[in-house]
């Protein structure tokens, strides 16, 4: 079980991190139900990630989901009330175009439910971020392998291997910490590479496939948890392996309905007065039908 933790997580919480000791934790989530159990789990931050059209909308990449869509999501994962910071992605196209517009997508995922929200890219981003502070609006980095640029970097490449990227990507990192970015994500990069980004700034850094030295890490709810069977990524270490035992409860539930072994008389209505309440339905809080 998770330390008893209390207060809501703020940005300057995440920023006041760095450097003392104990890494971040973030998970994504997608829904009210996802994000309850991350943060009764103890996290420190939610991410609603663009990754929902791949894993939950079934895309074949991130460049599907629209602004409306993340709105959508975001404010499902909202409501589940976290004290874990909650932060929702940017998606493709909403932060590219300008400034203002940039402003006014960020609005709409605040509105929605979001403390703050992420962009993916380095310093041609600056405008951007710089305008959604303008806005009050926290901004997460995110650097390395941005799954947004897959066409333009070739597929999903470990980036930074080569000493011009990776001195590119170090003056990225640096320069988003000093435009007001409160934590920078590395994604896909070289654990020697991401350790020395993690010591150039002075904001956490959270990894993920970006080795052991940032100043926290994330994984997807999905690929932890072993809801999703995908070819998994080498980073993804599995916790649980709850679609096989989802699969096996269904059929198990399948079997019994034709072999007439559900619902017993106990699990059935008995008598044949009208009126009757229906306890456990979705007025006593299970669900029905």
């Amino acid at each position: 079980m998770p330390a008893s933790r209390t207060g809501t997580i703020t940005a300057p919480a995440v920023q006041a991190r760095k450097g003392n000791g104990e890494p971040l934790v973030m998970v994504t989530a997608y829904d009210a139900p996802s994000a309850r159990i991350a943060d009764e789990a103890g996290v420190d931050l939610i991410l609603v990630g663009d990754s929902v059209a791949m894993v939950v909308l079934g895309h074949e990449d991130t460049l599907q989901v629209t602004v409306e869509e993340m709105a959508h999501h975001t404010a499902a994962a909202a409501r589940a009330r976290p004290r874990a910071m909650l932060v929702a992605d940017l998606p493709w196209l909403s932060y590219h175009l300008s400034p203002p517009e940039t402003v006014r997508n960020a609005a709409a995922l605040v509105r929605a439910g979001a403390r703050a929200v992420k962009l993916e890219g380095g310093r041609k981003r600056l405008p951007m971020v710089s305008a959604v502070l303008d806005a009050e609006i926290p901004v997460m980095g995110h650097l390395g392998l941005t799954p947004q640029s897959l066409h333009a970097m070739g597929g999903y490449k470990v980036q930074g291997r080569e000493r011009a990227a990776a001195a590119a990507l170090v003056d990225d990192a640096v320069a988003l910490a000093d435009a007001g970015c409160f934590c920078i994500v590395l994604e896909a990069i070289p654990s020697t590479l991401a350790r020395e980004i993690t010591e150039a700034v002075a904001v956490p850094t959270i990894g993920i496939g970006a080795g052991p030295w940032c100043d926290g890490q994330v994984l997807v709810f999905h690929d932890l948890l072993g809801l999703e069977d995908r070819i998994t990524a080498t980073f993804v270490r599995r916790y649980a392996s709850i679609k096989a035992d989802a699969v096996a409860a269904v059929a198990e539930f399948a079997r019994d309905v034709r072999a007439r072994r559900f619902p017993t008389e106990a699990e059935s209505y008995g008598g044949g007065h009208t009126g009757a309440g229906l306890s456990g339905s979705r007025r006593g809080g299970s669900k029905t039908a």
